[in-house]
């Protein structure tokens, strides 16, 4: 049985973790029979966002407490994470990635990563262990994995520009596919990137699970 660790960020598309890539990776590994553990930085989230108008809040929220609605209340600060504790690392998108594990949302490709989140992710990478990466949380992939990975977040010319002024190589991806690069072991997918349908979403999503997990084994 595979252990994986899944990072998450908050809790809502605008200023946490994608709800349902969250839900559909955690679905998918449970399906396979994974063994997983949620992590999430103990940290104020960038700002707060209300999702029934969109606006910016006056609100202050903690992205691990947020995190915990998602995982049920089972969930651990990222400083607690080992890297001989786990098989595999997935991180679900949403803004959270480019706001709260990362600053991307306001750098771009001068993106510097939460201290945390870094710390593991590349002790993972160092491991040699496999790592999904998903929606917008590919912009992080030289950070994470270095120079020359490849990834996607689908065809967003703009976004894509900033990944590869990172240093990562971008690949155009379908929404209902993923990409790996072998080398780093990084598999990637666009999810809500593209995705118009949770259905779209759980397409993509769920190969990259299926081929994390085979990477893991």
């Amino acid at each position: 049985m595979s252990k994986v660790a899944v990072v998450l960020s908050g809790c809502g598309v605008y200023d946490g973790s994608e709800i349902y890539e969250s839900v559909i990776t955690l679905m998918k590994l449970d399906e396979l029979n994974a063994e997983v553990q949620c992590f999430a930085p103990n940290i104020d989230q960038m700002h707060v966002i209300n999702h029934l108008t969109g606006e910016e809040t006056t609100e202050t929220r903690n992205v691990l407490v947020e995190a915990a609605r998602l995982a049920r209340g089972n969930i651990k600060d990222i400083k607690e994470a080992r890297v001989d504790d786990f098989d595999a690392l997935i991180v679900p998108g949403g803004f959270g990635s480019a706001k709260n594990l990362s600053d991307f949302a306001v750098a771009g490709a001068d993106v510097t990563v939460q201290t945390d989140f870094l710390t593991f992710a590349k002790a993972m990478h160092d491991a040699n262990k496999p790592i999904g990466l998903i929606c917008i949380t590919p912009t992080l992939s030289a950070k994470i994995c270095g120079t020359g990975a490849e990834c996607t977040i689908g065809n967003d010319a703009d976004t894509i520009t900033a990944i590869e002024a990172t240093g990562a190589k971008h690949k155009e991806c379908a929404v209902d596919e993923f990409c790996i690069d072998r080398t780093h072991k990084l598999v990637t997918t666009p999810a809500y990137m593209l995705a118009g349908r949770i259905s779209e979403a759980a397409a993509g999503i769920n190969k990259l699970v299926v081929e994390v997990l085979a990477m893991a084994e």
